[in-house]
């Protein structure tokens, strides 16, 4: 029999872990919280991530249980484990994906590299660190923010007041002085084998992920060492399985810092579809069912992925197409609203310069 995965989440990423399971012939099947998800091609059950009882449902006849995002309950995760479903990544792992202030103080413990940080539960303690950090600071909420929610840069606690008012601790950390963003992602299954693909450059456009450079333009040797140490000792020491991606800062004194964690697929990692001999959401497939890991060497000297963001209506696939042939095109069955990922092109090649503009002008085509 083929071995069975459980996602739970219908949205982008599952839908692009349905065609490499197909391939290796592993039966996929998901949890999705509605109907009409993205990855409706593969859902089996409708339900709320939220109810034990819907998610130990779901997982009866699963070899593994993994996921599209990072939110199902500590509760929910442990009790999967205690009716011993296999789940990667586990509780004890995603909970620093989970929580902004356990990875810091994780991390911290760890000593990796990070901006300065506090735990902050009043105005005035959050006052207090922007007068010892030059009077400006980024505040996140410690749960629940993606794709800049959560996210405010600050020069006093009044500009995030009304998150104090549901008495949880917020995180603040220190205004990096950064040149660029980075990735790395890795994948890494239970029996330890890790495997990387290049460090990229992610593009940020108001706090969501706008293109992907595969690997990333003028990255010194020992850059590339400093990210791959970084992510491998994040994985070994927090036990995660599956793709880890770990976000960082290039800052303007030349020193790498952990910005976030992400405990599956992710965004910067999406031209590995077309630009890697293995792809992030096959290397994941591998790594939560323990099975060797593929090669991550890349195809051309250069990918460069870039989102489509809002959508248009109408077919706009033959003009697209007919422009920019060699160009790779994926969509996530989603309807178009201003500022949603609702797909991404992929392009390839020696030159970068006419790679990234071959993507961008595919891309364009979808948007208004």
């Amino acid at each position: 029999m083929p071995p069975t995965i459980g996602v739970i989440g219908g949205g982008q990423l599952a839908r692009m872990m349905i065609p490499p399971a197909v391939e290796l012939g592993i039966e996929i099947r998901v949890f999705a919280a509605s109907a009409g998800e993205s990855a409706g091609l593969a859902v089996t059950q409708l339900g709320d991530y939220t109810n034990a009882d819907d998610v130990l449902r779901f997982a009866e006849g699963v070899d593994v249980v993994t996921f599209d995002h990072e939110h199902v309950p500590q509760e929910v995760l442990r009790a999967l484990v205690a009716h011993g479903v296999a789940v990667h990544p586990g509780p004890d792992a995603l909970q620093y994906a989970q929580d902004k202030l356990a990875m810091r103080q994780r991390l911290s413990q760890l000593g990796l590299p990070i901006p300065d940080w506090a735990a902050v539960a009043s105005t005035q303690e959050l006052d207090a660190f922007l007068l010892e950090h030059g009077g400006r600071g980024v505040v996140k909420t410690a749960k629940g923010g993606y794709d800049g929610k959560g996210v405010r840069v600050v020069s006093g606690s009044a500009e995030v007041a009304d998150w104090f008012e549901g008495g949880a601790p917020l995180l603040i950390e220190e205004l990096v002085d950064f040149r660029r963003e980075l990735s790395q992602v890795l994948a890494r299954r239970p029996s330890g084998e890790i495997a990387l693909w290049p460090v990229v450059e992610s593009i940020q456009v108001g706090g969501v992920c706008a293109e992907v450079v595969a690997p990333a333009p003028a990255a010194s040797e020992k850059l590339v060492e400093m990210a791959a140490w970084i992510a491998t000792t994040i994985a070994a020491q927090l036990d995660v399985t599956g793709v880890l991606a770990v976000e960082l800062f290039e800052t303007t004194d030349d020193r790498l810092l952990v910005n976030e964690l992400a405990m599956r697929p992710h965004n910067s990692g999406h031209w590995s579809i077309d630009g890697s001999a293995t792809s992030q959401f096959e290397q994941h497939l591998r790594a939560v069912l323990d099975l060797p890991l593929g090669p991550t060497t890349i195809r051309e000297p250069w990918s460069v992925m870039v989102n489509v963001l809002g959508g248009v209506t109408g077919n706009r696939y033959p003009a697209a197409l007919a422009d920019q042939p060699e160009v790779k095109y994926h969509f996530y069955g989603k309807d178009p609203r201003p500022g949603r990922k609702v797909g991404h092109v992929t392009a390839g090649g020696s030159e970068l310069d006419d790679v990234v503009f071959r993507a961008r002008a595919a891309a364009a085509f979808f948007e208004d």
